[in-house]
């Protein structure tokens, strides 16, 4: 079986240790469809609004915090699972020490 035919990895929470400050991320699988990655943020670290060109889908793996979502707030915690819209405006604020997993969704390729 060829090697990018699935990704495995046994436990999100050993890929890194979480940083004491800032925002550290890990790409875990990334090609023409697919972009996962990471992202691991100290308690009371901010990523400022931003959007995206593509869907994208985010699971909260670990701690508390707040995602802006266009004109709303919501808190979310480990288990919470957001689905965005492309170009939706967004932002994260962390509350304790925060891992998330991104996956952004592009179109299939043309045939």
């Amino acid at each position: 079986m060829p090697d990018n035919e699935y990704t495995f990895i046994a436990d999100l929470l050993n890929e890194f240790a979480l940083p004491d400050t800032a925002m550290t991320s890990r790409v875990l699988h990334k090609d023409e469809r697919f972009n996962i990655t990471l992202f691991g943020f100290a308690a009371g670290h901010e990523l400022k609004t931003h959007s995206v060109p593509v869907p994208a889908l985010i699971y909260v793996v670990e701690g508390e915090g707040e995602f802006d979502l266009g004109a709303e707030t919501v808190k979310v915690k480990a288990g919470s699972f957001i689905r965005m819209e492309p170009l939706l405006p967004h932002a994260v604020r962390t509350k304790t020490p925060f891992r998330m997993l991104l996956v952004q969704v592009k179109d299939e390729p043309k045939k």
